[in-house]
């Protein structure tokens, strides 16, 4: 190795070493979250890194052991899930919009109504085309969302609140189909 490959070595070290004190520095502040819009943990994830846990929070104080969720010994079937309501949505007239969301699938906004059972059967062969998933937002039991199901074989069909659909989308009624390119009744 030359004198002047070593000093470039010995240079490009130090350039690093300088360059990431300043992350050094910050890596014992805390996290500051911005927004947190719930969810599922994501611990059982990093406890399959096997990571292991700091032993204080830098201020010489022992960190309390993050507790883990846990997992019901049974999945909890559908029907555990019924009856869902969504309050801010309703039945009633979709005005078609465009929206811009690249890659999004399109998926069916229904209830348990007379509505959405009508465009549901006018609209099965459209979806199933399409690929559309469907989200039940109005729904008391097994029974009816099997009824809804039926009306369009192959389309799958989920019960799911569907409030967050209002701030997210600005829908406030439904049946509707929401595509990558658009809202419509």
């Amino acid at each position: 190795m030359t004198k002047s490959h070593l000093a470039n070595l010995t240079l490009k070290g130090l350039l690093v070493l300088v360059a990431a004190m300043p992350l050094a520095s910050h890596a014992a502040e805390p996290l500051i979250v911005v927004e947190d819009r719930g969810g599922t943990s994501a611990l059982p994830y990093y406890e399959a890194l096997n990571l292991q846990p700091r032993k204080s929070d830098g201020n010489g104080t022992a960190r309390p052991p993050i507790p883990v969720p846990q997992v019901p010994a049974t999945p909890a079937d559908e029907a555990a899930m019924l009856p869902v309501r969504s309050a801010k949505l309703t039945p009633g007239t979709v005005a078609r919009r465009v929206i811009e969301a690249p890659g999004l699938r399109p998926f069916v906004v229904v209830g348990d109504d007379a509505a959405s059972q009508a465009w549901l059967r006018r609209h099965a062969a459209s979806l199933r085309e399409r690929g559309a998933v469907g989200l039940v937002v109005n729904v008391e039991t097994a029974q009816a969302l099997a009824r809804l199901r039926a009306l369009a074989p192959g389309v799958p069909l989920a019960p799911a609140s569907g409030d967050d659909l209002v701030e997210r989308l600005g829908l406030r009624h439904y049946p509707a189909l929401i595509t990558a390119t658009g809202i419509e009744q």
